[in-house]
């Protein structure tokens, strides 16, 4: 089955026309059911009243009027051009007393079945009749006599079939007419889904920041435009992180690379001494160095992104794993000319190894912006559910725009790039990534020249 036959198995329009068929025949079902029967209980009904009205009739002039055989004979008379040609209504008059007979008797191999209340249906070769029959008492001369009035069924019979007919007609020509209507119903009703896919073919990579219109729309497609809208703007900012990500790569990338091909070409232009040769090999060691510790964050947040949780959890004092990373950086805190104060303490479940980077990284990142003879705060405390490590340095002041961003892979404040070459920007993204994989989220805010940055640590997190 190819991609168009599977669209139109499952199309919504062709699903609603089945329903609304479905429906109508279910309730052209009932209704017809409803009306054959009380067409069949009013022709019932009409057929007995004939009968019984025709046998009161007779009853009544045989019992008031008829006592002889003289106006047995006048009755008979009488009977006769009440009698149809057509043997629609016969009359039987049965007596012991041949004088007093009216009528042919039915075939003795007639099928007879009781109706009730005196009520027989008799099937013979000439047709189906209901009959009703009684007993009249004798008067004068005349005998108890045995009266059977009956009715042709067959034109009833002709009738209920001809309006179930109609029924089953009109049954047919309902549904295919609700199903036309239900399949222009959902089409005029989806047109609106038509147009929306008309405007979502329309994007592309080009134009990210078209959205699908959402005036006119029905109440019951607002929310799903604006959820799909909401969906494009974050494909969009994806698509721009990813755009800047490439570029900020690349020229992470570039620099040490150009340093060393320039260098090494600089050294292969003509014969060097060996002096010479150490000191560039010392430098592009250096510079190589940089590309590994760039490639192995970038394998790192991308090992991350998998969604890698924290092991080797072990309960530790925060405040003593904050004071283990600050030693191994005391040169540089020595050259900042800045003091390290450590505030709180709080036992929890961590990673050493991973909880080391991330406060490495913020307190490499608070040396790097602090003002000298400045005290740079480590506060750790427990908050609900999770323990908190806020890094504070005084210096200038971080936009709050800035703020939101800290975190982003290669994101620095400074547009110029300055300072790039001791930092290639993924250590708060890296610290975020390590938050994530202990459970915990991170937060940064900057007020009155005092920039904290942080993170958090889910309370007794379990991978």
């Amino acid at each position: 089955m190819n991609a168009r036959a599977l669209v139109s198995t499952h199309s919504i329009a062709r699903r609603l026309t089945l329903m609304f068929a479905l429906a109508a025949a279910a309730v052209f079902s009932v209704t017809g059911y409803a009306l054959y029967q009380f067409q069949c209980i009013e022709l019932r009904r009409h057929q007995l009243q004939e009968i019984k009205t025709r046998f009161e009739f007779v009853e009544s002039l045989i019992v008031r009027r008829i006592n002889n055989a003289e106006k047995w004979t006048l009755l008979e008379g009488k009977m006769t051009e009440l009698m149809p040609q057509d043997g629609s209504i016969i009359y039987l008059v049965e007596s012991n007393n041949p004088q007093f007979r009216l009528g042919k008797p039915f075939a003795s191999d007639a099928k007879i079945s009781n109706e009730g209340n005196g009520v027989r249906r008799i099937v013979t070769e000439n047709g189906t009749y209901l009959t009703l029959s009684g007993e009249i008492p004798a008067s004068g001369e005349r005998p108890a006599v045995f009266l059977t009035v009956g009715l042709d069924a067959s034109a009833f019979d002709s009738t209920s079939r001809a309006i179930n007919a109609a029924l089953v007609i009109a049954f047919l020509f309902g549904v295919v007419v609700v199903a036309g209507l239900g399949w222009w119903i959902a089409r005029r009703g989806l047109a609106a889904v038509d147009e929306l896919s008309r405007h979502a073919a329309r994007l592309s990579p080009l134009n990210l920041a078209e959205r699908i219109p959402a005036r006119d729309l029905p109440t019951e497609l607002d929310s799903l435009v604006l959820s799909f809208n909401g969906a494009l703007e974050r494909v969009e900012q994806a698509y721009v992180q990813l755009s800047t990500f490439n570029a900020d790569v690349a020229h992470e990338l570039r620099t040490p690379l150009g340093n060393l091909i320039g260098q090494t070409q600089v050294m292969l232009s003509r014969e060097r001494s060996v002096e010479e040769l150490t000191e560039v090999l010392q430098s592009n060691l250096e510079e190589l160095e940089r590309l590994r510790t760039i490639i192995n964050d970038m394998l790192f947040l991308a090992q991350a992104d998998r969604g890698i949780r924290a092991a080797n959890l072990e309960q530790t004092s925060i405040a003593s794993e904050v004071l283990k990373s600050a030693e191994f950086l005391d040169m540089l805190i020595e050259d900042a000319g800045v003091s390290l104060q450590i505030e709180g303490d709080a036992d929890t479940r961590i990673d050493r190894s991973l909880f080391g980077r991330a406060i490495t990284n913020l307190l490499y990142n608070a040396i790097q912006h602090s003002e000298r003879l400045s005290t740079i705060r480590v506060h750790i405390e427990r908050a609900e559910h999770a323990v908190a490590v806020k890094v504070s340095n005084q210096g200038s002041s971080v936009e709050a725009h800035h703020l939101d961003r800290l975190f982003e892979r290669f994101y620095r404040v400074d547009s110029a790039r300055s300072d790039s070459g001791n930092s290639h920007g993924l250590g708060l993204a890296i610290v975020k990534a390590i938050a994530h994989m202990h459970g915990g989220t991170v937060f940064a805010a900057s007020n009155t020249g005092v920039t904290s940055i942080g993170f958090t640590i889910a309370d007794s997190y379990d991978a």
